[in-house]
């Protein structure tokens, strides 16, 4: 079970020393978007992951690929492959902020999720102040919806 939250981040509220903590570069596709198949590269790992419906909570499922069933499974992929560096930063309470920078045709997008043990840990989250909107029930801010191409920053 995946229980995160998500917000929106302005360029000009971003930590100034992003450099020193963990990055990684993310590809990925979309094969089905009801339900999420989604296929992803990270660094040198590749996965399968199917996700169930849900905002706050959700199942979510990884299996591992290896280099070349991602090639091939890509060229399969509908719409847009999402490319985007996330970096991992520490937060309160042991948790982690996942801050996503997109590229190519989502340049400018910046979001960061934070996720829980549990739904009552997330519900009573109080985010960073450099934090924006908080979009978790938004389906507009999916990686599965941003792949359909058809959202504009």
């Amino acid at each position: 079970m995946e229980i995160e939250r998500k917000f929106l981040i302005q360029a000009e509220n971003l930590p100034s020393d992003l450099s020193q903590y963990p990055c990684l570069h993310i590809e990925q596709g979309y094969l089905c978007t009801e339900p999420v198949v989604r296929i992803r590269r990270q660094n040198d790992d590749y996965y399968l992951t199917y996700k169930s419906k849900g905002f706050l909570a959700r199942e979510e499922y990884n299996l591992p690929l290896t280099k070349q069933s991602y090639a091939h499974l890509k060229e399969k992929a509908d719409g847009i492959v999402i490319s985007k560096d996330r970096y991992i930063l520490p937060e309160k309470n042991g948790l982690s902020i996942e801050l996503d920078i997109f590229h190519e045709a989502y340049e400018g997008l910046l979001l960061a999720e934070v996720e829980f043990p549990s739904q009552e840990d997330a519900e009573n989250y109080i985010p960073p102040l450099w934090f924006g909107e908080d979009v978790t029930y938004s389906s507009k801010y999916h990686n599965s919806t941003l792949s359909k191409g058809d959202w504009v920053l």
